[in-house]
Parts: C-alpha cells; sequence; structure tokens
C-alpha cells in the first residue's frame, strides 16, 4: 500500500511539473508573438499614420475610415458601389478619406497568407508613390481571387503594384516588408456593436459606425456635416 501511494504522489508530481512547463512554454511563446509585433516595422510613408495604420487621402473636414481585407468579397462589392462618391468627396474637398488594409481571411487562402500579403502590399506601395495606393487597391478589387483560392502571388501584385504606378515596390511586396505591421494593426480594428468580432467592410463616418445599405447617397453623402 505504501508503495502504491508512493507511486500515485509521483505521477501527481510529475503532472503538474508537466502542466507548469506547458503554462510556461505557452507564456514565453506569446510574450515572444508581442515582442516582435512590438518591433514591426513601420510603412515610412508620409501617408500612412504609424500608430494607426491610416493611410490618408485628402485633407476635408468630413473623415471617412475604411477597414478593408483586400480578399473579402463584402469589402469588394462594397468598394464597387461607393469608391466612386467616396473619392469624389475627397477631391471636392468634402472628406478625409483614411483607409486600414486589414488581414482577417488568410485562412481561406490555402496557406498562402493572402489577406496579410495583399494589406502588407499596400503599405510597400504606399512607401514607393502614395498617389498609386487607391489605384492599387482599385485594381486588387477588381481583379479579386476567389476565397479558397491561394490568392494573387507576389509576382502578380508586383503587376498591379507598377500598373498603378509604382514599380519600385516590387522588392518590398516580395519581401512581405509589413507583414508583421498588418498583423499588429489588425486587432486594433473597432467592432460594430452587437458584433461578434472584427468584421471587414468596417466603416466609420466621423467616429461613427456606418449602416451599408448599398446606397452611398444615404450613408454617406446626407451624412455629412
Amino acid at each position: 500500500m505504501a508503495a502504491a501511494r508512493k507511486t500515485n504522489w509521483l505521477a501527481i508530481w510529475i503532472s503538474a511539473a508537466v502542466v507548469v512547463a506547458i503554462a510556461v512554454i505557452a507564456v514565453l511563446v506569446v510574450q515572444m508573438n508581442r515582442q516582435a509585433l512590438a518591433g514591426a516595422e513601420s510603412p515610412a510613408s508620409a501617408v500612412v499614420d504609424e500608430a494607426t495604420g491610416a493611410i490618408t487621402f485628402g485633407d476635408g473636414e468630413n473623415v471617412v475610415e475604411e477597414y478593408i481585407d483586400l480578399f473579402c468579397p463584402v469589402c469588394q462589392r462594397y468598394h464597387e458601389g461607393y469608391s466612386e462618391t467616396v473619392s469624389d468627396l475627397v477631391a471636392d474637398g468634402e472628406v478625409t478619406l483614411k483607409v486600414h488594409p486589414i488581414s482577417i481571411l488568410d485562412r481561406y487562402s490555402q496557406g498562402t497568407e493572402y489577406s496579410t500579403r495583399s494589406a502588407s502590399a499596400v503599405y510597400c506601395v504606399a512607401d514607393e508613390n502614395p498617389d498609386a495606393v487607391y489605384p492599387f487597391i482599385d485594381l486588387l478589387f477588381r481583379n479579386q481571387p476567389a476565397e479558397g483560392s491561394t490568392g494573387l502571388t507576389d509576382d502578380e501584385l508586383a503587376d498591379y503594384a507598377s500598373q498603378a504606378g509604382a514599380g519600385g515596390a516590387a522588392d518590398c511586396i516580395a519581401a512581405g516588408e509589413y507583414k508583421d505591421y498588418v498583423t499588429k494593426m489588425t486587432p486594433e480594428t473597432p467592432v460594430a456593436p452587437n458584433a461578434q468580432g472584427i468584421g471587414t467592410p468596417t466603416v466609420l463616418l466621423n467616429d461613427e459606425f456606418v449602416s451599408l445599405s448599398g446606397d452611398p447617397q444615404a450613408n454617406i453623402v446626407d451624412q455629412l456635416q
């Protein structure tokens, strides 16, 4: 009986030690990941707000913020339906547009991390030529690959960047220069009331969530200050 009790206590202590070791390893992994993201390289472009990840267009009194995943079909439909109106408002000096490229759909790209790669590519283009950013985003949405595919290759992203006017962004795109930065900024996306978590597109007008009905006149223009 004594030997049996000793064996049981030994098993308990071994199990406890294993649990503690696993917990310590988990904490270390989390800390290492946080440290890596904390040191994520930020875009150097003057149009990028390093603290928020926003790429800014225009200087109007009203502020439209768009949080988009380039792999998101709903974002593509939003862009198709709203981009002309928003671009006109920016050009007319009524709106400042802040675009946040984020990544929540990597799991649908067969391991290629297309959401993260494409968002990183947008920042690469911003570094190379700020005027090419919106045309690049437009090209990516017009040529959006289907969810469940591998997404566009880095070479294809670089080709669209060149078409948009940022031919020098190819090396940055191939290196995934801002993938860690995208990963760092994505959790900062505001969550709409009653939502289960981060969703795309998330659109704000003057810090208020916009309920998108497909009518840019009603949803954006009529709500301007």
